[in-house]
C-alpha cells in the first residue's frame, strides 16, 4: 500500500476511487470474461451447434459457476483492501 489517501479533498477521494478500481482487476476481469464465454457456450451447446452434446452444457454451467466465484473473490479482495486502508488511516489520524 502507498501512503494514506487524503479523503478530505476531492482529488484525494478520486485518487482513492481509482486505487480501489485497480484492486483485484485481473481477477474481476477474468471472472466477467469467463461468465460471458460460459453463457455463449451454454447457448451454443443447448442448440447442439458445432457438434456439441448435452454434456457440454454441464461444462458451460461449471464455467459459469467458476466465473462467479472469481467475481465474488474480487469483491472480497477489494473489501479487505478498503478495510485495511481505513484502519491504517484511522491509526495515523489518532496518533
Amino acid at each position: 500500500m502507498t501512503e494514506a489517501p487524503d479523503l478530505e479533498t476531492e482529488a484525494g477521494r478520486a485518487a482513492y476511487r481509482k486505487e480501489l478500481r485497480g484492486v483485484a482487476m485481473p481477477v474481476r476481469t477474468s471472472g466477467l470474461a469467463l461468465i460471458l464465454l460460459a453463457a455463449v457456450f451454454v447457448v451454443v451447446a443447448s442448440r447442439e451447434m458445432f457438434g456439441l452434446t448435452e454434456d457440454a452444457i454441464v461444462v458451460g454451467y461449471g464455467m459459469l459457476a467458476f466465473g462467479w466465484v472469481l467475481v465474488i473473490t474480487a469483491v472480497f479482495m477489494r473489501t479487505r483492501h478498503h478495510r485495511q486502508r481505513m484502519q491504517t488511516l484511522n491509526r495515523e489520524t489518532s496518533s
